[in-house]
């Protein structure tokens, strides 16, 4: 997937926006190893109960699964080991402060190659009701019915 300015995105976290609301997003780049960097070129990555969280003045993405490179087998580390996360300073202490509200949680939102380096889109998010996950499949749904009734009368 390619989108513009250069952004090949490889994984997108779809179940994100569904469980939470987005409250604020940063993008930060990604420290990896030789053999990561690799898999991740071929897509192989998931999300699956991934986050962040600031700890000692650094960011870190906790839970992000990277298959191991199968050419690189001595050199394959953990595939969800912690990995750290580059933002400038005065991100981090803004992040920190947000991340201080009560119900607020960082949840990373895609992961994408520019220029050659790897990056996360974080999100600082709250999690969504039960009752405000079923009003947006509900409002979701009104609306393509609509579309679909002025589709088939415009015919």
């Amino acid at each position: 997937m390619a989108d513009g300015g250069g952004k090949r995105v490889v994984l997108r976290n779809r179940k994100a926006r569904h469980e939470y609301e987005i409250v604020e997003t940063f993008e930060a780049g990604l420290v990896l190893r030789g053999p990561e960097v690799k898999s991740l070129r071929e897509g192989k990555a998931s999300f699956q109960d991934a986050f962040a969280r600031v700890d000692g003045g650094e960011v870190w993405l906790h839970s992000l699964y990277i298959a191991p490179y199968e050419p690189a087998s001595r050199e394959n580390d953990e595939p969800t080991r912690t990995r750290k996360l580059l933002l400038k300073t005065p991100e981090i202490r803004r992040l920190a402060g947000k991340l201080d509200s009560k119900g607020l949680t960082l949840v990373p939102l895609d992961l994408y190659f520019r220029r050659g380096y790897a990056k996360t889109t974080l999100a600082v998010a709250r999690g969504k009701k039960l009752h405000d996950k079923r009003e947006k499949l509900k409002r979701k749904t009104q609306e393509m019915e609509a579309r679909r009734a002025v589709e088939s009368h415009g015919r």
